[in-house]
Order: C-alpha cells, then sequence, then structure tokens
C-alpha cells in the first residue's frame, strides 16, 4: 500500500462561471467527437493538423527549427516530410485526449498492447521500484491510458494552469493506474519508489536551467537535460527502464514497449548519465520521428544567458 498522499482534483461549484464556459464547450465538443468510430477519429485528426499547419506558423516555426538543428544533415525535402506528418498527428492527438478521457475500457483495451512488462514484474518481485523513461509522444493519452490495464503505473506529469481541465485530465489519466504525482512532487515520486511501484518520468524536455547540465541531443551539443532523472534512478533498490510507446501505422492502436533495465546505469558520473539518457531517447524517438513532439521549444535554454535564442 503506497504511503503517499495524493490529493486529486474535485469538481467545485465555481467550474459553473462564465469564466469558464469556453471550456465547457471544448470539453462538450472533445466528448462527442469521441464517440466516433476510431478510424474516423484518426481521419479527422489529420484533417485537423493540416490545417494547422497552415494556420500555426508560430508552432510550424518551431518544429522546422527543432528539425533542423536536430538534424543539420537531413535534406529539405526529408524534413518538410517529417514536419506535414508530425503536425497531422499533432491532429490526432487532440483528438486522442478525448479517446485516453472518455472511452470506456472496452474502446481502450483492444487498441492498446504492451510488450516487456515482465521487466518490471521481476524488479517488483525482487522488491524494487521501477523508473520507466520515456518521451513526450504524441500518442501520450492513450498510451497512459492503455497501460495501466496491463500495469497500473504512478505517473509523474504536469498538472494543467485551467482548473477545470484539470479535473477532467487528472481523471482521464488516472481511470486505469494507480494516481498521478505533479511535477514538482519529488519526495511523491522517491516514496512511490520506495514502496516498488512503477513509475513513469519524462526527461526530454527543457525544464530550465536549475538542476539542468547541458549535454548532446542529437545534433544540438549542449541541449539543457534535467539531472531530475538521476534524483529518482539513485535511490536505492531501483531499476531504471526505457518506455517506448508508438502509435501504429496501420491505424489499429498502439503498441508500448517496455525495454529490459539499463544495465549500468546509474554511475556516478552525471554527465555521463545524462547523456546515456538521450542517447536512448534518440533511439526511441527515431522509430517514429514524426510522432514526437517538435512543436515544444526544446532549445530554449542556452548555456550563455546572454547568447540569442535558437528561435529567433
Amino acid at each position: 500500500m503506497s504511503k503517499n498522499k495524493v490529493l486529486q482534483p474535485d469538481f467545485k461549484l465555481s467550474f459553473l462561471l462564465p469564466q469558464y464556459w469556453l471550456s465547457w464547450f471544448g470539453v462538450f465538443v472533445l466528448y462527442s467527437i469521441s464517440w466516433l468510430p476510431y478510424k474516423w477519429q484518426l481521419s479527422f485528426g489529420r484533417l485537423i493538423g493540416r490545417v494547422l499547419l497552415k494556420i500555426g506558423s508560430k508552432r510550424q516555426r518551431v518544429a522546422d527549427i527543432n528539425l533542423k538543428l536536430c538534424f543539420p544533415d537531413m535534406s529539405k525535402k526529408e524534413r518538410q516530410r517529417i514536419l506535414k506528418k508530425n503536425f497531422e498527428n499533432t491532429g490526432i492527438a487532440l483528438l486522442e485526449t478525448g479517446m485516453g478521457w472518455w472511452w470506456p475500457n472496452w474502446r481502450v483495451k483492444p487498441k492498446v498492447k504492451v510488450i516487456g512488462v515482465e521487466h518490471i514484474e521481476k524488479a517488483q518481485s525482487e522488491g524494487k521500484g521501477v523508473l520507466l523513461l520515456t518521451m513526450h509522444y504524441l500518442s501520450a493519452e492513450m498510451s497512459a491510458r492503455g497501460i495501466g490495464y496491463t500495469h497500473p503505473m504512478v505517473v509523474f506529469y504536469r498538472p494543467h494552469n485551467n482548473p477545470l481541465i484539470e479535473y477532467f485530465q487528472y481523471r482521464g489519466r488516472g481511470r486505469s493506474n494507480k494516481y498521478m504525482l505533479g511535477k514538482r512532487d519529488v519526495k511523491g515520486l522517491i516514496q512511490a519508489l520506495k514502496d516498488g511501484e512503477a513509475c513513469v518520468y519524462l526527461p526530454d524536455q527543457d525544464y530550465g536551467r536549475k538542476r539542468s547540465l547541458f549535454v548532446p541531443f542529437f545534433g544540438v551539443k549542449d541541449a539543457a537535460t534535467t539531472t531530475g532523472t538521476l534524483i529518482f534512478a539513485r535511490q536505492k533498490n531501483v531499476e531504471t527502464m526505457m518506455l517506448v510507446p508508438t502509435r501504429n501505422d496501420n491505424d489499429n492502436g498502439y503498441t508500448l514497449e517496455i525495454q529490459p533495465p539499463l544495465q549500468g546505469f546509474p554511475s556516478q558520473n552525471d554527465e555521463e548519465d545524462l547523456i546515456r539518457i538521450n542517447q536512448e531517447l534518440e533511439k526511441a524517438i527515431l522509430r517514429k520521428p514524426e510522432q514526437y513532439m517538435w512543436l515544444h521549444r526544446r532549445f530554449k535554454t542556452r548555456p550563455d544567458p546572454d547568447a540569442p535564442s535558437l528561435y529567433k
């Protein structure tokens, strides 16, 4: 039994005030679309993505810069192909939010296949906690929901700024998992690992200068990389594994691969350990680069705080 005291958000009467009416409208639309046949939603999502590509110039520019920085030797034609597919996958991800939050069990379970759960079971049978490292793949909502039916997890995540959306997000993502921990609850995640839980952590984005080292990530030699991963991985009796989610090419669902524990990890060298994490992330992302969240300003923090932004 976990010793964590997790406070899930409750429904508030204030959610009925006019300031939330637009949010309610968005929830209603997303919920309604979620009942359409699955492949219809994928097609509709791709269409949304193509529209976003045409009108979302700011995010399009961020994604294009990220691809140029990460793959400097890639041809412009190939980058444009990935960019187009990436926006199509982003449109699908918007609709997968509704699927992940509101689909009944009988719709979710057949769509998600989990490979390698025996690695978690072996570690837990030996009294160990499991730190699962993954990345911001665009199929995250369905992955988070689906994996819990094979092995319920503790998920470390970023709470939504809108309290009403957070109310739905917490319940949606947590429907099949054990509980959720906000990204600042470091003690909570450490406790979960001590309790022998399997915990999901995403170390692939730029979380700022504090508690970060600058190590290579794809073609960028000095990407701000969080040292938070090492805080958790270095806890006593913890195994660290990679969790690689993908949306299947044939539109029949999702495959989540839990890889064997990282051998010799962590070491006592922070820089070498973070380089290794980034290398593992790179290998995972390269499986389906068009499904990765390139729209995030991954390289916004520079070693020299006075250096010009890579996104200007």
